[in-house]
């Protein structure tokens, strides 16, 4: 185990896992001879008692730092950190000594070379930084002059005092700024801290009238595009300019400079060879930083990390600008609704609004750049036509296909959302965004491949949609060679069947008929859990079922009752989607998302379904490219992977189905309420 004096080291989460060790308070750690280093933040005045005393028990002392990609926000934001660098020498701001990073960059293995390549090409095309929460570009001047970039950076900024620069640094980059294009536009990029007030810079203090000061956020690559030539004394925006393909003038030593890959106003003398930008990246990135997999708390790769921001960026830039959301209501599920909303409709730049009435909307600004948003596919006649005078679609949200550890009814927080354009996939009376994609969308191998593994993950860790798990034995009491049907009961007034059922719209029929038409199978029947509990439609009673059905199967999960069927019938519930996935035969008497694609035996057709599908292009378009993924415990946007494997990871109590008198709902309610009462108040 490392010690630390620092409670701020002992507070991150995930630095024990980037260096493979725990980290205990020295204060309070009276073992200190199992100790195997100490570690410090950087080169921070309170580290000295560290290496007092690793000098003292001849212990080696790390210093610690952000990694170079370190996060989705700003420290302002307290976003946590998952990146972070060790280093035994030094520390790579500091040139005044060697680093561990330095010799990295002297040793240059090529074995990283295209590796390095591809990371970098990612980076700057999904414009990748340190802290991942601006994407918005500024706009500049449009002139023919040429614009040029100053970086200033945050007063006291330890990377001045130990990159040999000064105060005086700044004025020098000004003024040779000023003498080499004596014609061009100066742009001045405050730090971020001093945006926020947070923190005072060094050109920010008194600068000339004629420079162009950048006072807000923007995304550095959207910047780079939009300038001929940076100047920077250390700052890292130095080298992510490199990798956008500008010109770079250090005014200090930072990491990259002394490579020959910048103009240098300082002198490192033990960066006497020449290195290549994929050189430098391959030891900074790839060696010299440790990454940390935010979902599943272990050591992972830079490829995963960049996975990570790329799916949380594009779900935040769909989300960006002014969102109606017209209910839900502030009676029954409305607080919960609206925090799984304010869940996925977020973000820097995303103005959410709860309105009532069109009134409303028109008063908070609602334009033809907005968007409206409704829940399920209860769409107000007043709220259609404002969406027409507007030009504007109407958003339909739903919760995913899966979506939670738990029921609905429950108040379980929910994992996916469906934000859907065109309807809702339940909905077959119009066209949705699901059938759009099944319809057109193109899988190359890549995507056929993700499918059959998200099945084969799915059918392994017995993932359903609600994820109550309760594994009781179904024992059959069948003929040699029967047949085994299993009947899927649903409630009866919900949405699905109220919009996607044509004439067999209740459980009572759907035996019925499966009875009448399979006089010789053996029927298992599998009602409700919200049925069975009292808060649902469709109970049908004991006697009309056992004159019907062969067993009823109330205490199993549904991966029990697939197991032991040879065909599943339903009306339209997702768990026939779940029987497809098991390789069931699947009978279908309404007009489920999953029916019309050749996957199914369906009573009713449906013309605009004009493909036949395979199921790995069912799986991905349904579970990958519809529904968005929130990672709730992280406030990361994810994909159905990571999803999967948090719920799989989750302990899941074994409560019974049958609910008496509501009381295990009850507590289950309460729990959840107790759990979110803060954010409930704060979003209400």
């Amino acid at each position: 185990m490392l010690g630390s004096y620092s409670p701020t080291i002992r507070r991150l989460r995930f630095l024990p896992l980037a260096l493979g060790d725990s980290i205990v308070s020295i204060p309070h750690y009276s073992n200190q001879e199992n100790l195997k280093g100490i570690v410090g933040w950087g080169l921070k005045d309170d580290t000295d008692r560290a290496v007092a005393l690793a000098k003292q028990k001849e212990l080696p002392y790390y210093s610690i730092e952000e990694g170079f990609i370190s996060s989705l926000g700003s420290k302002i934001l307290k976003a946590e950190t998952f990146s972070f660098v060790s280093d035994s020498k030094g520390i790579y701001y500091d040139a005044t000594r060697p680093s561990d990073l330095e010799q990295l960059i002297i040793d240059c293995p090529a074995s990283n070379q295209a590796r390095a390549e591809a990371a970098m090409g990612r980076i700057v095309a999904e414009k990748i930084t340190k802290y991942n929460h601006c994407w918005e570009g500024i706009d500049l001047p449009e002139t023919d002059q040429p614009k040029v970039l100053l970086i200033d950076q945050a007063l006291g900024d330890l990377s001045i005092r130990y990159g040999l620069a000064s105060a005086r640094s700044f004025e020098h980059m000004l003024n040779h700024a000023r003498q080499t294009y004596p014609n061009a536009i100066f742009i001045v990029k405050l730090h971020p801290d001093v945006i926020a007030g947070k923190q005072r810079g060094y050109l920010s203090e008194n600068l000339p009238d004629d420079l162009l000061v950048l006072d807000m956020n923007c995304n550095p690559y959207e910047l780079f595009t939009k300038v001929d030539h940076v100047y920077t004394v250390t700052s890292q925006m130095g080298f992510e300019a490199l990798l956008a393909g500008r010109k770079v003038s250090c005014f200090g030593m930072p990491f990259y400079a002394g490579w020959g890959l910048t103009e240098d106003f300082m002198n490192c003398g033990r960066r006497n060879v020449k290195r290549t930008l994929s050189d430098v990246f391959s030891a900074a990135y790839l060696r010299y930083t440790r990454y940390v997999d935010p979902i599943s708390g272990k050591s992972c790769d830079l490829e995963r990390i960049l996975d990570l921001i790329e799916t949380h960026k594009r779900m935040l830039l769909k989300n960006s600008g002014k969102n109606f959301c017209f209910g839900p209501n502030l009676w029954k599920k409305g607080l919960w609704k609206k925090r799984i909303i304010r869940r996925f409709v977020n973000g820097p730049q995303v103005k959410l609004y709860f309105v009532r009435t069109v009134r409303e909307a028109e008063k908070l600004g609602i334009d033809s750049n907005s968007r409206i948003l409704v829940w399920n596919d209860q769409l107000d006649p007043d709220v259609e036509l404002l969406a027409k005078d507007l030009a504007i679609e109407v958003q339909r949200i739903e919760e995913g296909i899966i979506h939670s550890l738990g029921l609905g009814l429950d108040l379980v927080r929910s994992s996916s959302l469906i934000v859907d354009g065109r309807g809702i996939y339940f909905n077959p009376q119009k066209p949705s965004e699901l059938e759009r994609l099944l319809n057109k969308a193109k899988l190359d191998f890549k995507a056929r491949k993700r499918a059959r593994s998200l099945r084969q993950a799915i059918v392994t860790s017995r993932i359903s949609r609600s994820n109550r798990i309760k594994h009781e034995v179904l024992v059959l009491q069948k003929r040699e060679g029967q047949e085994v049907i299993l009947v899927l009961g649903q409630v009866e007034d919900h949405d699905s069947i109220r919009l996607g059922c044509v004439d067999i719209c209740t459980n009572f029929e759907l035996l019925s008929e499966v009875r009448e038409k399979n006089q010789d199978a053996y029927i298992i029947y599998k009602p409700h859990p919200n049925v069975l509990s009292g808060k649902g439609k469709g109970d049908i009673p004991k006697e009309v079922i056992t004159s019907l059905c062969d067993q009823v199967a109330l205490d199993q999960d549904m991966d029990t009752c697939f197991e032991k069927v040879d065909q599943v019938h339903t009306m339209t519930s997702l768990a026939g989607f779940e029987a497809l996935l098991r390789g069931k035969q699947v009978h279908t008497y309404g007009l489920p998302f999953y029916a019309g694609w050749g996957l199914t035996l369906d009573r009713h057709s449906i013309p605009r379904r004009q493909r036949k599908c395979t199921l790995d292009r069912l799986v991905y378009c349904s579970l990958v490219l519809y529904p968005r993924y929130y990672h709730r415990d992280f406030e990361y946007f994810v994909e159905v992977e990571d999803i999967l494997r948090s719920i799989k990871a989750q302990d899941c109590k074994q409560i019974p189905l049958v609910d008496f008198f509501g009381l295990n709902q009850l507590y289950r309610k309460a729990t959840f309420i107790l759990k979110n009462f803060k954010a409930l108040l704060a979003n209400a």
